[in-house]
């Protein structure tokens, strides 16, 4: 017998180093094949990504704006629920990003939605970081404004949006470069901002503190959270697909998001109440002046990255299943990259937030229905076991499944409604359970299966395969 190299098991004996298996025209970012183990990367590496995701300035505006609503207590425990929602996710749809070595955009074609689901989910998700990434795109450049007025902020827009663009389309490798760069500069900055502001203060008083703004209640403020990062963990594959085991998912996601909701999310509510406003740049600004805020704005670099990056896969994923045509990273990126800078320029994305929010609130329910069904109900996944080990995609794909997307919309009306009306609980959490639960009642019932089967186009000569077989030669000589 032949041995098999499994992306989430070591063999028992190493194969010698191979040369990372690429062709002519591939992407080495792999945004429609799976990602072969010679790409994959360190846990710390890919850590650092995922906590100068939730290490920027919207991290200290969340935890300011629940400072204004909630007592220090309140606002511990939104954190505390919002980031077990945000942990449970990244952790499950991690691991099966990881095992299966593959974006968002292609992984939910076996894992509920088929070819035409995943056509939806990918735009959802390319426009909603589009969005994003023009929204953090124009809170960059106001920041970098507020310190040199000479250039107006559309200028400003156009510098920063383009230099982010500049910056993905050298891909993962270039973009953990820049966290390790960034992460350590925005930590040192918040540690100083808050010691400095806090010897100002007495510690005990601050925590004793009473909001000075609008009430919210404790499931809001989990809300607000949760749904600050849902996107973003429903895409977790796009950055757990270079993960090398479970071990190295898990602990990436725990520290990275700990460490962003706790220490951040709180240090901003204390900062908030010792300055008594939940303006960001006022905080900073009073506690590091200019250099803080250089460093604050730069740091949003780094959650704009994977803005753009996720943006991208989720567009080339929804062309391909759609249209069959595979589009080039960086020219997507290039595409999309310049066209969020022009909206930021313009200013037409402050009539867009309101929109995100809404797509924020179909994404919650993806998670729940990828989980259910690669772990529990598991209609596809002897497909993706089967062709895994050859470095490939499985030869077919659904393409749709009627009762994934009535449960979709469901469960999505049903956390808007529950946000709406203010319901007891936490919408995103209820909406990701509905949809999770719902999709194991439809499985179990026989209700989960596709309209029909379509022939799924393999990549040209996949750097998986081409890794798989030179694993299985080398097995096969060591064995003679």
């Amino acid at each position: 017998m032949t041995q098999q190299f499994d992306v989430h098991r070591e063999p028992s004996i190493r194969p010698p180093a191979q040369p990372r298996p690429r062709t002519q025209e591939q992407d080495e970012d792999y945004p429609l094949e799976r990602v072969p183990r010679a790409a994959r990367y360190s846990w710390f590496n890919v850590a650092v990504q995922r906590f100068g995701q939730l290490s920027d300035l919207t991290q200290f505006l969340l935890g300011a704006a629940l400072g204004a609503g909630l007592s220090f207590w309140g606002a511990f425990w939104a954190f505390t629920l919002g980031s077990v929602i945000l942990e449970i996710v990244c952790i499950f749809v991690g691991i099966a990003g990881m095992r299966e070595g593959l974006s968002t955009s292609m992984l939910v074609r076996w894992t509920g939605f088929g070819r035409y689901g995943s056509t939806l989910i990918g735009l959802v998700i390319a426009i909603s970081l589009f969005g994003w990434f023009g929204v953090q795109t124009a809170v960059f450049a106001a920041g970098l404004h507020s310190i040199v007025p000479a250039l107006p902020v559309w200028a400003w827009c156009l510098i920063c949006g383009l230099g982010v663009t500049a910056l993905v389309l050298r891909g993962f490798r270039a973009m953990g470069w820049t966290a390790f760069v960034t992460v350590p500069a925005f930590l040192g900055l918040a540690g100083w901002a808050m010691m400095v502001e806090f010897s100002r203060h007495d510690v005990g008083d601050l925590v004793a503190s009473a909001p000075f703004g609008a009430h919210m209640s404790i499931a809001t403020g989990a809300t607000i959270v949760a749904g600050s990062y849902i996107v973003g963990a429903v895409t977790t594959p796009d950055m757990t697909r270079f993960n090398r085991n479970t071990g190295d998912v898990v602990k990436q996601t725990v520290v990275g998001i700990s460490l962003g909701e706790y220490v951040l999310g709180l240090g901003g509510v204390l900062l908030a109440y010792a300055v008594k406003s939940s303006d960001l740049i006022a905080i900073i600004t009073s506690s590091s002046g200019v250099i803080g805020v250089i460093v604050l704005v730069s740091a949003t670099v780094k959650i704009n990255n994977w803005n753009l990056y996720s943006s991208s896969l989720g567009l080339i994923g929804a062309v391909e299943a759609l249209f069959k045509v595979r589009l080039n990273r960086v020219g997507t990126t290039v595409t999309i990259g310049v066209l969020g800078s022009l909206a930021a320029a313009a200013g037409i994305l402050d009539r867009f937030t309101d929109f995100l929010t809404v797509l924020g609130v179909l994404t919650p329910p993806v998670a729940g229905i990828m989980v259910a069904e690669y772990f529990v109900v598991k209609k596809w996944r002897p497909q993706l076991d089967a062709s895994r080990s050859a470095g490939r995609l499985p030869e077919t794909e659904p393409s749709w499944v009627p009762a994934t997307i009535a449960l979709w919309a469901a469960a999505s009306l049903f956390g808007w409604l529950a946000d709406h009306y203010q319901w007891w609980g936490v919408p995103a959490l209820d909406s990701l359970l509905l949809a999770g639960l719902g999709y194991v009642v439809l499985g179990k019932l026989g209700l989960v299966r596709g309209a029909r089967e379509l022939p799924f186009e393999q990549p040209a000569r996949p750097a998986a395969a081409i890794e798989a077989e030179a694993g299985t030669a080398w097995s096969s000589k060591a064995a003679a």
